[in-house]
Order: structure tokens, then C-alpha cells, then sequence
């Protein structure tokens, strides 16, 4: 159900964290090109996500007696917002301190909960998520990969597709049907961790346009799973699932996607002294506009706070953070390809052609707009 959403600021305890969050990256990130900083929440640095995690930045919202830092959600939404506004490469540990961590916390045995969530807290466990099918796209009801149970545990076939960065991570945690058939739906969906380095597992990256492997397939060819494999209650996989996107959904990585290319092109006007009126009004909409989508992102994080699970305030954010996101980047070529005389820096054009390639991928991750608008759509009880 969409409910109002309230305004909410980040409570003032949270400035000194902040500060100390900038004053970290201005040291880390000093001399990172945009063009790179761009790249930043799909950039991955296994040394950099270990250096965060010495700081005790991994498992932020985590409690202690599990690795983590007993924070709150705005703590982390204070952390996320630094590091993808400062364009550093956080692909690494992002999805494993996001949700699974979250997730096996949630929903896992207390065994999974001491083996997993303090090798994440640590940089030592990346996960992805394997959501997505060749036979499916973002229709997750439709999947085929079943995990079949079996006297040792399960035994696991199929295939992921669009899976971010499984060829840099140790774990998945799948969507797999463990009963029924694809025409059943929700039903009989279920969560399993998978050990991507596991006999019959084949894990192969996906180069975009631009020369990176962001995403990947995955296949699984009689994979046996131990029956610990298992997060939460079996059927339960579609529930679970929802609840994790919640977080994945409404953050800062909504917003912030191609603030590198936002960056570099109004240092170019502040350098070139461009002020004309109508400039000043497109800068002046872009930053209202991005104004608006983290006081969403904030209101949503207030939900979690609350101990809600706002899963159609996410989609929400999620469908108009990406809108905002792609539309930047056209309105950022578009001008420039106005302003003829206007010199424009190697690093600027690098970032504007590296976001010109990426941004159309900004809308599959997380769930497309057709899927998210149907989530919307029941939340308004117009389906």
C-alpha cells in the first residue's frame, strides 16, 4: 500500500559522522578523475572496501555481537550518500552490506548469521543476488532455476542473468523454485546461498559498451547445495525477496548516478564564467530536482527506521530517481551540444560519453519501469 510520505531531515547527531566520512575520502579519492568517479557504487576495489571496513563502515546498521556497528539507517544513508557523491568504488561490498547482510540478519538461522554477517562486516564475503532469467527478465514470478530437494540438501539447476558483479563476488543468494511450476507464481519461491566457486557453477561476465563487465550470466549444472543453504522458510522466497528490495530501491544510489557528470559540467560553467539565465535555470532544476529525490530517499529511510517495509514507497523512488538520473545526462549532451564555443574539458566529455553508453542501465537494476510502475499500481489499488 503507498502511503504519505513525511518530510524527514538527518537527525543533527549524524553531522560529526559525516564529517569524519569526508574527511576519510578527501585523503582516499584526492586526484580521482570524474570520468572515473562516475563509475563509482559499479566500481569495484576489494582494497576499499577493506579499508571501510577497518573503519567499521561494513555492517553499519548491523548489530555488534554479529561484526557490525549497531548504527541506524540514517547512519547508513549519511555513509552512502558521501561515498557516491565522492564517486568512490563501493560495487565491491555494496549489495552484501546492503541487503544480504540485512537479509540473512532478517531471515537466517543463527548459524548462517555467525558464519556470513561477520566475514561481510569484515570485507571478506561479497554477495550478488540472482534474481533475473534469460527466460524471464524482471518477471521474477516466471523463473525456472529449481533447487530440488535431496537427501544431502538440494540440488540446484538453472540460470541468472544481469547479475552485478558475480564474477568479483563469493556468494549469491538466488530466487530459485524449490516446489511447483512457473505457472503457480510466487508460490513454491525460495532463497538460497549459493558458494560461487561450487562444482557446476559457471560464472560469465557480461562486457558493456564501454569495455567494463558490470553484470554477468550464471549457470548452475547439478549444483549440490547443503541443506544450511537455505535462508528463511521454504515457499517464503517471494516475501523475502520484496522486503530486500525495499532496500535496494529507495537509497542514495537513486540519485546520485550521474552526479560526476553534474559536477564537471558546472565546473565548467564556474570556469568559463556562464551565467546567462537560460543556464542558471537548467542548473537551478537540476538541483531542485535532486533535492526532491533525497528528501523521498530520507522519507523512506524514516519508514525503515520505523520498522516498516515500504516496498511501494522504494519503487517509487526508485522509478523517478532513474528517470532523474537518465534525464540528466540528455539535458547536460543536449546543452553542450547547443554551446559549440564552450570548451569543454577531456574529463568532462569522458564523463558525459561514459554515462551516455551506462545510463540506459540505470533503469534494469532494481527492477525495470514496466515492473516498478505495477508495483505502484497495486500500492494505489488500481490493480
Amino acid at each position: 500500500m503507498l502511503t504519505a510520505l513525511e518530510f524527514t531531515e538527518v537527525p543533527q547527531n549524524e553531522r560529526a559522522f559525516r564529517a569524519e566520512i569526508r574527511a576519510f575520502l578527501n585523503d582516499e579519492m584526492q586526484g580521482v578523475p570524474n570520468h572515473i568517479k562516475a563509475r563509482s557504487w559499479m566500481g569495484t576495489s576489494e582494497s576499499f572496501s577493506k579499508s571501510l571496513a577497518k573503519k567499521g563502515w561494513l555492517g553499519l546498521t548491523i548489530p555488534k555481537e554479529y561484526g557490525g556497528s549497531g548504527k541506524g539507517f540514517f547512519s547508513r544513508f549519511v555513509l552512502s550518500e558521501e561515498l557516491l557523491v565522492a564517486g568512490a568504488p563501493v560495487a565491491s561490498h555494496w549489495i552484501a552490506d546492503r541487503q544480504s547482510g540485512p537479509l540473512i540478519l532478517n531471515f537466517g538461522t543463527e548459524e548462517q548469521r555467525r558464519f556470513y554477517i561477520p566475514k561481510i562486516c569484515r570485507g571478506e564475503a561479497f554477495f550478488c543476488i540472482g534474481m533475473s532469467e534469460p527466460s524471464s527478465g524482471s518477471d521474477l514470478a516466471s523463473i525456472r532455476t529449481r533447487a530440488t530437494k535431496t537427501a544431502q540438501g538440494w540440488l540446484l539447476n538453472g540460470s541468472k542473468i544481469w547479475t552485478t558483479n558475480a564474477h568479483g563476488c563469493h556468494y549469491m543468494i538466488a530466487l530459485v523454485r524449490t516446489s511447483g511450476e512457473t505457472s503457480d507464481r510466487q508460490k513454491g519461491l525460495s532463497q538460497v546461498i549459493i558458494d560461487l566457486k561450487l562444482p557446476g557453477v559457471t560464472v560469465r561476465p557480461i562486457h558493456d559498451m564501454a569495455g567494463d563487465a558490470h553484470f554477468s550470466e550464471v549457470f548452475f549444472d547439478n549444483v549440490v547445495l547443503g541443506p544450511d543453504a537455505l535462508v528463511g522458510v521454504e515457499g517464503q522466497g517471494w516475501d523475502q525477496c520484496t522486503a530486500e528490495l525495499a532496500f535496494e530501491r529507495s537509497g542514495p544510489e537513486r540519485i546520485y548516478s550521474s552526479i560526476a557528470l553534474l559536477d564537471s559540467w558546472m565546473s565548467c560553467l564556474r570556469e568559463q564564467n556562464i551565467t546567462d539565465g537560460e543556464t542558471s535555470a537548467l542548473v537551478g532544476s537540476l538541483v531542485a530536482e535532486m533535492a526532491v529525490l533525497r528528501a523521498l530517499s530520507l522519507a523512506v529511510t524514516q519508514k525503515l527506521v520505523d520498522g516498516e517495509s515500504p516496498a511501494t514507497d522504494a519503487s517509487v523512488v526508485k522509478d523517478y530517481g532513474t528517470d532523474f538520473e537518465q534525464k540528466l545526462i540528455r539535458l547536460i549532451s543536449a546543452w553542450l551540444g547547443a554551446h559549440p564555443n564552450v570548451v569543454a574539458s577531456p574529463d568532462l566529455l569522458q564523463t558525459l560519453g561514459y554515462l551516455e553508453q551506462m545510463g540506459a542501465t540505470f533503469s534494469l537494476r532494481g527492477g525495470t519501469r514496466e515492473i516498478l510502475r505495477g508495483i505502484i499500481a497495486r500500492g494505489l489499488g488500481l490493480r
